[in-house]
């Protein structure tokens, strides 16, 4: 039988080994393991100090005033929690708040809350579409689309960001085609509130003290209204950038006319 009071070798085995479990008690059980798990997978979530937007974004007003929120949501492409900013837009313009998180951007070099290219401003479809036409296809990076190919090409690129590698320079041709096309000045019109259904059906009371925009919509069949934030941040079916290379066609067009006249 052990003694009431322990003994002093007793004493100094407990107290050398104050990690060692006792025999009756159990090992750790599914919930434990599982919050330890939860734990790690919680140290790879996104914490930033400050969103990777562009300047029209932000908006006219030079005193921005965001709220940050760490692992507020997660994020429409890689579905990791990431920080989430927010904030009004300019004087007349609308909350706004980042869609994807900082990994993603970069990756693409493009604007957490728009998905527009940061250097020159346009479209991932047709900045992707331009390098792909004049040899540049090195400087597109192919995001995968499933799971476990994205978390590993998410970790690449986070370690190519620490070492500085990440991101290839385009060719001279198509840097000179993008700096052509490039729209660099801010456009605040597209930080506006929305449209206002129920003005639009004439049920609106709110009058002036409403948020949204007491204009008819122009079109209710128009592509533009129909956006998707992971067709444009892969460069697919995005209805902006087919309105742009409609735009260039015609002007191409124009040109050309106006050249053999």
């Amino acid at each position: 039988l052990l003694p009431t009071k322990p003994t002093d070798q007793l004493y100094r085995r407990l107290k050398y080994h104050p990690q060692r479990r006792h025999s009756h008690q159990s090992p750790r059980g599914p919930s434990d393991m599982a919050s330890i798990k939860r734990d790690d997978h919680k140290q790879k979530w996104e914490e930033t100090e400050f969103p990777l937007v562009c300047e029209t974004c932000l908006g006219d007003n030079p005193y921005v005033r965001m709220t940050k929120e760490p692992h507020g949501k997660t994020c429409k492409i890689c579905e990791t929690p990431f920080t989430v900013f927010a904030w009004q837009a300019g004087t007349k313009g609308r909350l706004k708040r980042v869609e994807i998180c900082r990994t993603c951007a970069r990756t693409k070099n493009v604007c957490q809350v728009c998905i527009y290219d940061l250097q020159y401003g346009l479209p991932v479809q047709l900045r992707d579409k331009i390098l792909a036409e004049e040899g540049s296809a090195h400087a597109v990076s192919a995001v995968p689309q499933s799971d476990a190919n994205r978390a590993w090409y998410n970790a690449q690129n986070e370690r190519a960001i620490e070492q500085g590698t990440a991101g290839a320079v385009p060719g001279t041709r198509a840097a000179l085609k993008l700096q052509a096309m490039a729209r660099m000045e801010p456009r605040y019109e597209r930080n506006l509130p929305k449209l206002c259904s129920f003005f639009a059906r004439g049920e609106c009371n709110r009058g002036s003290k409403c948020p949204f925009r007491h204009e008819m919509p122009r079109d209710r069949n128009d592509p533009l209204s129909k956006q998707n934030t992971k067709d444009r941040f892969y460069g697919t079916n995005d209805p902006v950038a087919d309105k742009m290379v409609w735009r260039k066609k015609e002007r191409d067009e124009r040109r050309r006319e106006e050249a053999k006249a």
